[in-house]
């Protein structure tokens, strides 16, 4: 194998060019080209430069990423077409931004002896076999499938059944495979264009038909000139909660990457079949759907772009869709409940009554680090969206899109003013009408630099800016998704922010007559309860008070994909208890500790919500956190997640199961050799070194134990 350095060249069959610009026609080689400083992307074709510069890589992204062979002919790099070879060379390799993980990171771009020169010093994304094709590799190990990142990532099927009974996973690359090689449109049969997929419980008022796009437009696209925020434009469903976070999710770039995949498109390959993968519980999950879509006289009924010939929206929609069982499953809901879909981080909520008085530091840090933000005004319990007078519409989620200290200049004076620019995924005129609205008389003091800066527009497409005090003035609730290390882009977020969260999770349920005890007025059984005891050893770096951040989060399973059962979310929340003297308290604590130990933290309050979460600062030492219903025997899953900014160890609070010493009268038996055990060695085969299997390998192992019995 031979390892070649950058500025070399390599000869290519046309039938590989053609993949090769594809494969560079990515984000990451604008972020690359970014961050090199404006070094330039050479690429020589048939003793012919065509020079495309950092400049006009930039410009063009600002359109949209480059994510179709038709998309990076327009942009005229790679005319292939023009002969049947041709030589390519990478003036600066891209070691560093193809993936985030470590191990993908050390990999080589290595070739097989009798080819001399690569394109490319380093790359996860290709591999050039002995016969000169270009081909990516397969996220897999074994029967197993994993993010770009390492991470695992599970087929639907594999996390639990659909709503039309027991499924099995669906490979998004094979089940495409197979139907190009047939020739024929996938057709779902786990999410078929039925009534039932549309509601559970309601029904529409006309009509439904299922199109495919190119039954609804000559040229559908999955992306329009790129996607944006502007994207996103709600249909006759309640859930602009899931709007709100998309519009947000729009801004993130390997955020939006990561929830829709880009090996994807109505143009090479097209079968019919699209994928997007969401968080679940601890888990990413891909999901793949039809493109059949709901109509009505050959329209979008639901999610839209403002292109009619744009589909990944609605597309997005249908797969969130199907991950909980129908469109009526979305009908109202939480934007950080999306917000931690499409990302696996942790949200936190503020009531604008009871608002820190750094709150403006604590959204302008959310916004610098990337966090996705949202906010709602509590609706009008006569009207489900009532219009305020001043533009804003009751009981409606609306996406933070930025936030930032304007310089703003006045005859008197000069200074900086904190403003924040809203969106309403409605994407039309329903808009604050207040100060700093769209045309407002407060614009002609802001220089017109920083207007630039701002990319200020004026048309009703639903965003607009307001002053921090008329925000927290007019608004009630604020939610903030803190992502995770692994969602944080190096490119996109600034230096220093990327400070990595500690975290501990531990998945459990409330089980009647044995682990639902109720919330702490029922104190009789309060004690049965889930416990968890987390040790916090160091203070944060830094911290005046020596003192640890700890961030609380518990979160409920599969209740919105169990509404058509008539289950709703459950009245949640916890609380947390010091250990004055961990090793001489009882495991688990019983109900006199709870009698006359009062706690710490809890959660601010109990509430039918998918997630409940807190923020604390302890000081060192041990802790037990309870999560429980508010009612006794009320029976549910959850998920228990805790950050803190220093390590933390988290247990079960639980009895151990032991042994005394042995008695000196026993004497030692040497055991006999235990024969091989068949089983455990097909077991150890398939398992690897996690020691871990799927439900497809599990299911491998009990059939051959079965076979070994008879």
């Amino acid at each position: 194998m031979l390892e070649v350095a950058e500025d070399e060249f390599i000869k290519l069959k046309i039938e590989d060019v053609k993949y090769f610009t594809t494969t560079f026609a990515n984000p990451t080689v604008v972020n690359a080209a970014r961050k090199w400083k404006r070094k330039s992307l050479t690429i020589i074709q048939s003793s012919e430069v065509v020079n495309n510069n950092d400049e006009t890589i930039i410009n063009y992204e600002n359109k949209g990423f480059f994510t179709r062979l038709s998309d990076f002919r327009k942009a005229k790099v790679v005319p292939y077409e023009k002969s049947e070879e041709c030589e390519v060379k990478i003036v600066k390799s891209i070691e560093t931004s193809i993936s985030h993980n470590e191990e993908l990171k050390k990999q080589k771009l290595s070739f097989h002896e009798d080819v001399e020169k690569s394109p490319l010093k380093t790359s996860p994304k290709v591999v050039l076999h002995k016969d000169y094709s270009l081909k990516k590799p397969k996220y897999y190990n074994g029967s197993q499938l994993f993010m770009p990142n390492g991470e695992r990532l599970y087929w639907l099927g594999e996390t639990r059944p659909s709503s039309f009974g027991p499924a099995s996973y669906q490979d998004f690359k094979e089940l495409r495979s197979r139907c190009l090689a047939e020739g024929r449109l996938f057709e779902d049969p786990e999410f078929p264009p039925v009534d039932r997929s549309l509601y559970y419980k309601e029904r529409l008022d006309r009509p439904i038909t299922w199109l495919r796009p190119g039954e609804m437009v000559e040229n559908p696209q999955l992306f329009v000139e790129g996607y944006s925020r502007f994207d996103v434009q709600q249909g006759e469903l309640g859930d602009c909660w899931l709007l709100a976070a998309v519009a947000n999710l729009t801004l993130h770039r390997k955020l939006f990457f990561q929830v829709v995949p880009d090996d994807q498109s109505f143009d090479e390959d097209y079968a019919g079949i699209f994928h997007f993968r969401f968080w679940q519980y601890g888990r990413w999950v891909d999901v793949v759907i039809d493109d059949r879509l709901p109509t009505y006289r050959g329209k979008l009924v639901f999610l839209h772009s403002s292109e009619n010939n744009e589909f990944w929206s609605a597309l997005l929609e249908k797969a969130y869709a199907k991950l909980h069982g129908s469109y009526e499953a979305l009908k109202g809901g939480s934007t950080c409940e999306a917000m931690e879909d499409f990302t696996g981080g942790v949200t936190e909520m503020y009531e604008m009554s009871e608002l820190p008085p750094n709150f403006y530091t604590i959204l302008l840090k959310a916004y610098e680090r990337n966090s996705l933000m949202g906010c709602s005004i509590e609706p009008d319990p006569r009207v489900l969206e009532a219009e305020t007078p001043q533009g804003l519409i009751r009981g409606h989620a609306y996406s933070v899109t930025r936030v930032k200290y304007v310089d703003i200049e006045t005859p008197g004076r000069a200074g900086k003013i904190p403003l924040l620019r809203l969106r309403n995924p409605w994407g039309n005129e329903a808009e604050w009408n207040g100060p700093w609205s769209d045309k407002s008389p407060e614009w002609r003091f802001i220089p017109q630099s920083e207007k630039e800066e701002l990319g200020l527009t004026f048309d009703d497409d639903g965003e607009f800016w307001m002053s921090f005090k008329d925000f927290t003035t007019n608004f009630d609730r604020v939610e903030i998704c803190n992502l995770n290390p692994d969602s944080l882009d190096p490119e996109e977020c600034p230096e220093g922010c990327t400070k990595k969260w500690e975290m501990s999770v531990f998945e459990g349920e409330w089980v009647t007559g044995v682990t639902a005890g109720g919330c702490r007025n029922y104190l009789e059984t309060f004690w049965k309860n889930p416990q968890y005891t987390v040790t916090l050893s160091d203070p944060d770096e830094g911290d005046a008070e020596n003192k640890c951040t700890i961030i609380v989060a518990l979160m409920q399973k599969n209740r919105r994909s169990k509404r058509h059962q008539g289950l709703e979310c459950l009245t949640i929340g916890f609380a947390v208890y010091r250990l004055p003297d961990y090793g001489h308290v009882p495991k688990p604590l019983d109900v006199n500790f709870f009698k006359y130990n009062a706690s710490v933290g809890r959660s601010q309050a109990f509430i039918n919500l998918r997630e409940v979460s807190a923020r604390f600062k302890f000081e060192p030492g041990s802790y037990v956190i309870v999560p429980s219903t508010f009612e006794p025997d009320e029976e549910g899953e959850f998920l228990l997640r805790v950050f803190s900014e220093k390590s933390n160890n988290m247990t079960e609070n639980d009895e151990e199961v032991g042994m005394g010493d042995v008695d000196d009268r026993v004497k030692e038996i040497t055991p006999n050799p235990e024969p091989e055990d068949p089983v455990r060695n097909f077991f150890n085969r398939l398992a690897g070194a996690d020691g871990e299997v799927d439900w497809q390998e599990l299911k491998e192992i009990l059939d051959y134990a079965m076979r070994e019995g008879e």
